[in-house]
């Protein structure tokens, strides 16, 4: 079988605490004769996965190394602090940084948030993934601050969270090998930014149509053409034209009648 009769599918890249649930259903329904594969790949892989040709996508989190890649953000998400659920701060709303300083606060070697000056005390050792360190969290060892998609992926009955209003987002971004833009890459980003499918982009746009009545609406308020039978001219009232008897025309017609001669026979 050569290329050009193999079918067609799509490989979606996508990191830990994405969820392309939504995006995925609609292009089933849109395109249902292309399947849609997912690829899980890390924080840190994904670049590497779109430059390998892993994926013809990916759902990834900003920053990454834009070598060849080109890249739509899409949003930006809430930061969270992980704490026991019996912490003095599952009390409160929101956690400021500030509030952290006194707490061992665990940055795993996955970390993707992109602090300048992290909050609270480092722990002796760096955990090897978020995983690893939630389970750190529930055994009283410190606390995590994570975008909240990952401590809702990591979610246990012992733990909570709470905003940290001041801390860095963590921005998810489609991403792709920009030399390799295709219809199929273009039909994704018109699902993630929610392009119904009569405004596909390319998709030429119909003329648009008069509204019902307009013309005969228009045409009650416009007034006639010089010269039609209207009863009225030069918008003088009483139905009178210029002052002249309007039957004036017709006797001067009998008149004219009258004053004909007769043919002799």
């Amino acid at each position: 079988m050569t290329s050009s009769e193999e079918t067609p599918s799509f490989r979606l890249a996508y990191v830990p605490g994405v969820t392309p649930g939504k995006w995925v259903r609609i292009w089933n329904e849109r395109l249902p004769g292309v399947p849609l594969t997912l690829v899980g790949v890390s924080a840190a892989e994904a670049s590497d996965a779109l430059r390998g040709r892993a994926a013809d996508a990916g759902l990834v989190r900003l920053p990454i190394d834009r070598t060849a890649l080109s890249a739509i953000p899409l949003y930006a998400e809430t930061t969270v602090v992980v704490i026991p659920k019996d912490h003095v701060m599952a009390a409160v709303d929101e956690v400021p940084a500030a509030d952290l300083a006194d707490d061992i606060v665990l940055h795993p070697l996955d970390d993707v948030l992109d602090w300048e000056d992290r909050p609270g005390r480092p722990a002796n050792e760096r955990p090897a993934t978020t995983a690893d360190a939630v389970e750190l969290v529930a055994a009283g060892i410190g606390l995590l601050v994570v975008p909240q998609s990952l401590a809702r992926l990591h979610h246990r009955k012992d733990l909570t969270y709470r905003p940290v209003p001041d801390a860095p987002e963590s921005r998810v971004a489609l991403s792709w090998l920009e030399d390799e833009t295709t219809d199929l890459v273009e039909e994704f980003i018109g699902i993630v930014r929610g392009r119904t499918v009569n405004s596909t982009r390319g998709r030429p746009k119909s003329p648009a149509e008069p509204k019902a009545g307009r013309a005969e609406k228009g045409g009650a308020r416009r007034k006639p053409a010089a010269g039609g039978a209207t009863g009225r001219s030069g918008g003088k009232p009483g139905g009178k034209t210029g002052g002249k008897n309007p039957r004036s025309g017709s006797a001067g017609a009998k008149a004219a009648k009258r004053g004909k001669p007769r043919r002799r026979s």
